[in-house]
């Protein structure tokens, strides 16, 4: 897997679709839920976007984060299980939340965490993670 986080509006799609060649887009912008994404299963390569309105739609349903983590990093497992078996590479694009201001609002402040939960998550399953600020791509390693 690939992850490409950056903010918002930074660039990040315009790099994806110059990187890889065809890619089917698994979007939440486009009202695509994330477990309806084995659908696209024999694509080579899947790009996944919007995981922080994934998140949202989960957050009135779990009360509980570390298990809201959990599925969501399930997920993430799902599509290493997929690479592996299928051969396609899947895309992670996120967006960057962390650097803003802090939301007053709880609920907001929960999904900005969650967010920032999941990314690291990703990051930690991805062979290779770009951040994107201003069209600008930096690859970063561990």
């Amino acid at each position: 897997m690939q992850l490409f986080i950056g903010g918002a509006c930074a660039g990040k799609r315009g790099i994806v679709r110059q990187r890889f060649d065809s890619p089917r887009w698994h979007s939440a912008y486009a009202g695509c839920r994330l477990e309806s994404w084995p659908s696209l299963a024999k694509a080579p390569c899947l790009v996944l976007e919007g995981w922080e309105c994934w998140i949202a739609e989960r957050l009135d349903g779990e009360p509980d984060d570390d298990r809201l983590r959990q599925a969501m990093a399930s997920e993430l497992d799902a599509l290493c299980a997929w690479e592996a078996e299928h051969g396609g590479e899947a895309v992670l694009i996120m967006l960057e939340m962390g650097r803003g201001i802090v939301p007053l609002g709880a609920d907001k402040r929960r999904l900005r965490d969650l967010n920032g939960w999941l990314a690291q998550d990703a990051a930690s399953r991805c062979e290779r993670v770009w951040y994107l600020w201003n069209g600008l791509v930096k690859e970063l390693s561990r």
